[in-house]
């Protein structure tokens, strides 16, 4: 993606006050968390409050329900996939290849190994002009 360089941190662009799930937590507690705070990911964070990744409610829906699994014995670590994250002082551009790199739509942005913020299309939505934003969600839908 050829991304105008904007000058903008990775903490310029994300929202703060993420709210974690705790890796020992239910997947009916994530489905809760989610539904409460109107979101459709949850990053997952260990014992030692650091991230060991992320959780949507597509993966609930997919990788327990039609599964078979029990929603209130699966806990969020079972299914912790693809730790992704950004440091918190990198640049636009970088959150943004990463992102389409690894097909994902919410970024977990870290400072001193702790979850500060995440970045999503919305945050994008703000920063990037229309045609720089159509160019990264198709790239990000993309199948590889």
């Amino acid at each position: 993606m050829s991304v105008t360089k904007t000058g903008k941190k990775a903490r310029d662009v994300m929202h703060e006050g993420v709210q974690c799930i705790g890796e020992h937590e239910t997947l009916r507690v994530a489905a809760e968390i989610m539904a409460d705070l109107g979101v459709g990911a949850l990053p997952i964070c260990g014992d030692d409050d650091r991230l060991k990744g992320m959780i949507t409610d597509r993966d609930i829906v997919i990788m327990c329900c039609a599964h078979g699994k029990d929603i209130d014995r699966t806990t969020a670590g079972e299914l912790a996939r693809g730790l992704v994250w950004v440091d918190a002082d990198a640049s636009l551009e970088e959150a943004l290849f990463s992102m389409e790199e690894h097909h994902i739509k919410r970024l977990p942005v870290v400072a001193r190994h702790r979850l500060v913020g995440i970045i999503s299309e919305a945050d994008l939505a703000k920063e990037l002009p229309d045609t720089k934003l159509a160019e990264f969600v198709h790239r990000v839908y993309a199948l590889d």
